[in-house]
């Protein structure tokens, strides 16, 4: 079996050796080249037919997306511009009102404290003057009792001094 082997090895060799590459052989290339342009031609008219109208649609779709996200985006940011400008002035005018209110308070509540302020000043003032009354009247009395004592304290010295009791007229001399 080795033997008919390397006969068909050998058979096979020279049979390659005296043509050579059929792709270099003249005689096949008028062959080789229709079928080149048969191929070509097939896929020419199926990249023509189907493929590129399908990339091109493809592409046209998504570009013709991405302007509408675009637009879209664009009139997102108008709105909401818009919104936050009339968010901005509701605040300006919440903020007015707010200062206003605030100053209204507090208007208010000086105008309170001052009324209260000269009610409790008048309450005070009587106070003041019924006790500046008292006191007055406690003094008086007081002076009175002086005028006394003193007479009844000049009245014990002299006679401790000079043993003799003092005289109505001189203790009359002694004011307080």
């Amino acid at each position: 079996m080795a033997t008919e082997t390397h006969a068909t090895t050998e058979a096979a060799g020279h049979a390659g050796a005296s043509g050579g590459l059929p792709q270099f052989d003249f005689q096949w290339w008028p062959g080789q080249i229709a079928w080149v342009l048969i191929v070509f031609v097939v896929l020419l008219a199926y990249m023509r037919l189907f493929a590129v109208p399908k990339l091109g649609g493809t592409i046209a779709a998504r570009d013709a997306k991405i302007a509408d996200d675009v637009a879209e985006a664009r009139q997102l940011k108008v709105e909401a511009d818009a919104q936050a400008d009339a968010a901005a002035q509701e605040r300006a005018q919440a903020r007015a009102s707010a200062q206003k209110l605030a100053n209204d308070a507090r208007s208010l509540a000086r105008a309170e404290i001052d009324i209260a302020l000269a009610a409790e000043e008048a309450r005070l003032a009587e106070v003041a003057a019924v006790s500046d009354a008292a006191i007055g009247k406690a003094r008086d009395k007081a002076m009175g009792n002086v005028t006394g004592i003193a007479q009844e304290t000049a009245q014990a010295i002299v006679s401790k001094l000079t043993g003799k009791a003092a005289t109505a007229t001189e203790l009359s001399a002694v004011k307080g």
